[in-house]
C-alpha cells in the first residue's frame, strides 16, 4: 500500500468512525483557555484558543464528510441512547469557542457562532431525545440513560453563557440577547432535573457494572458548573431590562448548583478509583476523556465567576487552584489522544501500513 493510499484509508476510517461526542475536545480546550486567561497566563490561553479553533474546524469538516459519505452510520448514532446525546457537544463546542473569541474582541465571529450554536441546540433538542430515547421502548430507553445525557443541559447553558458574554457589546440588540440568555439558562435548569431523574432511575433499576461508570458521568458535574457560570454571567447583565427581573434570583440558583457540583466532585473521583483500582477496568483513552476534562475546567470558571458576583474570595481562590488541575488533566488527555492516534492509524515512524 502506497503512502498516499494509506493516508486516504486513514482519512476514511477517521470519517467513518468519528464519535459524535468528539466536539468535547473543543469544549474542554476552549474553557481551559478561558480559565488560563483569567489566571493571566496569556500566552498559554491564546495557544489553547487556537488549538480549540483548529480542532473545531477539523471536526466540523470530518462531520460534514461523515454526513455525506456515511449517513446511515450517523443515523445509527442518533438512535443510540449511549451515543445520540453526544451530538450536543457540537453545540457546546461552538458556544464555548465563541465565548473565548468574544473575550478577545472577535465579536462578529462569536455572534455567528452564537447563531449556529443556538439553532443547533433547538434542532438537536427535539431530534436527539426523540430518536435516542422516546422512539424506543420505555425500559430500553431508560437502560441507556447515562452521564452523556447531561450534555443536553451543557449545550443549552453554553448558549446562555455566550449570549450573556455578548450582551455587553450588543448595542441596540442588548435586550434580545439578554432575553435569549435567560431563556436558555432557565430551560436548561429544568432539563437538568429531568435528565438527573432519568439517570438516577437507571442507576437504581439496573445492575451497575464497573464498565458502565464511564468518564461521561463527569458531565453531571460539568452541567452544574456551567449552570453556575451561566447564572453568574446573567447576574452581571444589569443594563438590559430583560435581565433586571432575574438579577437577584440567578446568584442564588447558581450557588445551589455550585454546592451540588462541589458535592459531586469527590464522589466522581471515588467512582474513578473504584472502577480502575478496585475493579481493575483498564484505563484506555477514548473520546469520553474530554467529557471529564471539560467539567474540571468549567468548575474553575464557575468558582471564579460566582465568587466575584457574590463577593466570596474563597470561591475565587478555589477557582485559581482548579485552573491548573484542569490544565494538567488537559495535558494528560491530549498526550493520550495523540498516542492513541499514532497507534490506531499507523502514524508511528517506520510502522508499515495494512497490506505491507
Amino acid at each position: 500500500m502506497t503512502p498516499l493510499t494509506r493516508s486516504a484509508e486513514t482519512l476514511r476510517g477517521a470519517v467513518r468512525d468519528l464519535h459524535p461526542a468528539y466536539f468535547a475536545l473543543v469544549m474542554a480546550t476552549g474553557i481551559i483557555s478561558v480559565d488560563l486567561r483569567t489566571a493571566h497566563a496569556t500566552a498559554l490561553s491564546a495557544a489553547l484558543m487556537w488549538v480549540a479553533a483548529a480542532a473545531y474546524a477539523v471536526l466540523l469538516a470530518l462531520t460534514l464528510a461523515r454526513i455525506a459519505a456515511y449517513p446511515r452510520r450517523l443515523l445509527r448514532d442518533l438512535h443510540d441512547p449511549h451515543r445520540g446525546f453526544g451530538f450536543f457537544t457540537f453545540t457546546a463546542g461552538t458556544d464555548v469557542l465563541g465565548t473565548r473569541l468574544a473575550l478577545d474582541g472577535h465579536v462578529g465571529t462569536a455572534t455567528a457562532l452564537l447563531a449556529v450554536g443556538g439553532l443547533s441546540w433547538i434542532v438537536l433538542g427535539y431530534a436527539v431525545p426523540w430518536a435516542a430515547a422516546l422512539s424506543h421502548d420505555g425500559r430500553e430507553s431508560l437502560g441507556g440513560a447515562e452521564g452523556s445525557w447531561f450534555v443536553w443541559v451543557v449545550g443549552g447553558q453554553s448558549v446562555a453563557v455566550l449570549a450573556a458574554t455578548l450582551e455587553r457589546t450588543a448595542g441596540a440588540g442588548r435586550d434580545a440577547v439578554a432575553l435569549l440568555a435567560i431563556v436558555f439558562w432557565a430551560v436548561s435548569v429544568c432539563l437538568y432535573a429531568l435528565v438527573a431523574i432519568c439517570v438516577a432511575l437507571r442507576l437504581m433499576l439496573y445492575a451497575i457494572r464497573p464498565g458502565d461508570l464511564t468518564p461521561p458521568y463527569w458531565v453531571a458535574m460539568g452541567a452544574t458548573a456551567i449552570s453556575t457560570l451561566a447564572g453568574a454571567q446573567i447576574a452581571t447583565m444589569t443594563s438590559a431590562p430583560a435581565a433586571l427581573a432575574t438579577h437577584l434570583f440567578t446568584p442564588h440558583v447558581s450557588l445551589i448548583f455550585w454546592a451540588f457540583g462541589t458535592w459531586l466532585y469527590p464522589a466522581l473521583v471515588f467512582i474513578g478509583w473504584w472502577r480502575h483500582v478496585r475493579r481493575r477496568v483498564p484505563l484506555r483513552y477514548d473520546p469520553g476523556w474530554w467529557s471529564m476534562v471539560f467539567p474540571l475546567g468549567m468548575y474553575a470558571a464557575a468558582c471564579h465567576n460566582l465568587g466575584e458576583v457574590i463577593a466570596v474570595p474563597a470561591l475565587v481562590g478555589i477557582g485559581a487552584v482548579q485552573v491548573w488541575i484542569a490544565f494538567a488533566a488537559w495535558l494528560i488527555a491530549i498526550a493520550a489522544m495523540l498516542r492513541r492516534f499514532a497507534g490506531e492509524y499507523g502514524l508511528r515512524r517506520g510502522r508499515p501500513g495494512p497490506g505491507e
